[in-house]
């Protein structure tokens, strides 16, 4: 193969897959991984992909501005939420001070958590802190804004209360996973409160479907290695060299 017809296959590769891996690549096109590696390095400077390590992605990026409310969320992968759910709450130990922030998979956390629980528990989801009372465990809510999309509350006095606390673990949510954005959301203070709760956790884990992945909302709130992903897979394999990810429903 020519290397113009190589260059044209890699380009046509990426752009239906986002990214690819340089094993991937060779074995596709037939062609050693020294040459693909050096195939990706040019491509990346003539700015046609974004070379990474192991592989390269699509530099074209759809930047979504759009939001679902949460009662259109919670209707969605809704098995892979609850698997995702199910595996957290075993992370959970009951000398834990856990963060639980808004959103529809760690909502669905609070189900799995037993009621014996004596972990003591912040959210700032106006529904999880109602889900946390009837399970009669010990609970309290940040004060602050109401955002009605998400029944988050968010806002200077929520990122206030949240910079006296010192978590043990937090479970946060995101609307898109990306290698260079990291963890995004539409709403710059719903990432405010998201980027001080993981700053304030000694362990973070971002709880996030594979639908989430390459995709990138207006504000970031985090990079990926400061989380550990629980998802119940991973279609793309350069994400795994990024942090560490836990895969509930391989």
């Amino acid at each position: 193969m020519l290397t113009q017809e190589r260059y044209h296959s890699i380009l046509s590769i990426i752009n239906e897959k986002h990214a690819v891996t340089v094993s991937e690549l060779s074995q596709l096109l037939d062609t050693s991984e020294s040459t693909i590696r050096r195939d990706l390095t040019v491509l990346d400077r003539l700015g046609k992909l974004k070379k990474v390590f192991g592989g390269a992605t699509s530099i074209k990026q759809t930047i979504s501005v759009i939001e679902d409310d949460t009662t259109l969320k919670e209707t969605l992968m809704r098995e892979e939420k609850t698997e995702i759910a199910r595996y957290c709450a075993t992370l959970i130990n009951d000398t834990d001070f856990v963060y639980i922030d808004a959103g529809t998979t760690t909502s669905r956390l609070i189900d799995y958590i037993p009621e014996t629980s004596k972990a003591v528990y912040v959210t700032n989801g106006i529904y999880h802190a109602r889900k946390l009372i009837k399970r009669r465990l010990n609970a309290y809510i940040v004060g602050g804004k109401v955002k009605p999309v998400t029944e988050a509350v968010i806002g200077a006095e929520g990122i206030s209360n949240l910079k006296d606390l010192n978590f043990s673990k937090s479970f946060i949510g995101t609307n898109g996973i990306d290698i260079e954005a990291g963890f995004t959301t539409p709403d710059i203070d719903e990432a405010k409160m998201k980027e001080t709760a993981i700053e304030k956790s000694y362990m973070a884990f971002v709880m996030a479907d594979h639908t989430k992945f390459r995709r990138v909302y207006p504000v970031s709130f985090s990079p990926l290695g400061k989380c550990c992903i629980v998802t119940d897979k991973v279609t793309d394999s350069l994400f795994k060299n990024e942090t560490v990810i836990k895969e509930v429903m391989l």
